[in-house]
């Protein structure tokens, strides 16, 4: 399915009202070469179609594209629908979707004119990938995932306050790109709180729909350690067989492994595991199980082909 872009919109300093214009430089990993929001991060690029527009105004609002804050606005793309990980191909550029929606934390002047506002509802964003000029009326096609997408989120009450730097979420990333080829990764960092983990698990599968969702931390005995008991609580199906294979291959090396209560299951068409806090530990029962966690996927997800087979 394609579209066309419909508007294109900057703006040089955040927190202002964004400029139509009719055509923008894209830097790989990076976003608009003269967009404010461009950068280092998963949010370089944001889209929304000018369908989900249409809604405002027919709510009695006299709006247009740029004025909810996207940088392209598109028209015939069914934007809504897609997954992370999917991308958008624009004239010699791909962009790949990497948020869907976002958390509106101060209602905006559209909130509060029409009770409503689809941006943070509709809306998408997407990180770069090439070089290359995009312009009004461009081609705007959907393509599918190239592979699955991997989130990972660190446990770490010290490094959600700064006083830890995170070694061991970057490790994990590091080995699942090198071993997966994921089509996006994303990281987290949260205290070792239950309701936090478990929040992060529904917005990270249910809403934003990654394929896997790698823990790390708070997996022992300590009071502190909750990760076991929140993923238990939000898995469909355990997957036992992976917890044992990591213990097992780590006891070779030392019995306290034997301490860990790491998790791994299932959720919606998703898959959740637990890992060790400590980078080399981690990496290491990452090692055991992750050649089977893409097969693990795919039947997941209703593969049908016989496994004996492959």
């Amino acid at each position: 399915m394609s579209g066309k872009i419909h508007s294109i919109n900057i703006s040089e300093k955040k927190g202002v009202q964004k400029t139509p214009v009719e055509s923008v430089e894209m830097v790989n990993d990076f976003g608009i070469k003269t967009d404010a929001h461009a950068g280092k991060w998963h949010r370089q690029v944001s889209f929304l179609a000018q369908e989900s527009i249409d809604k405002m105004v027919a709510k009695g609002l006299n709006v247009k594209g740029g004025d909810f804050a996207e940088n392209i606005t598109t028209i015939g793309v069914d934007l809504v629908s897609m997954k992370v990980g999917e991308r958008l191909k624009i004239a010699d550029v791909e962009f790949v979707i990497s948020q869907l929606g976002k958390l509106c934390h101060n209602r905006c002047a559209i909130y509060h004119a029409a009770g409503d506002c689809v941006m943070p509802r509709e809306g998408i964003f997407g990180v770069v990938k090439g070089n290359g000029g995009v312009k009004l009326g461009d081609t705007v096609e959907k393509l599918p995932k190239e592979s699955i997408t991997v989130a990972v989120v660190t446990l770490s009450d010290k490094g959600s306050k700064g006083e830890r730097v995170d070694e061991t979420g970057p490790a994990l990333i590091e080995m699942v790109k090198k071993e997966l080829n994921p089509s996006f990764t994303r990281l987290e960092l949260i205290p070792d709180e239950v309701d936090q983990l478990k929040n992060i698990i529904k917005y990270l599968i249910d809403i934003q729909g990654f394929d896997l969702v790698i823990t790390n931390g708070s997996t022992g005995l300590s009071p502190r350690d909750i990760a076991p008991d929140a993923t238990i609580e939000m898995i469909e199906k355990r997957l036992p067989g992976f917890e044992e294979a990591m213990r097992m291959e780590s006891f070779k090396k030392t019995p306290h492994a034997l301490l860990s209560r790491a998790v791994c299951g299932t959720r919606k068409d998703s898959i959740i595991l637990n890992v060790p806090g400590s980078p080399k530990g981690a990496v290491e029962n990452l090692g055991v199980v992750i050649k089977a966690l893409p097969h693990a996927i795919k039947k997941l997800q209703g593969d049908t082909a016989d496994c004996a087979a492959k």
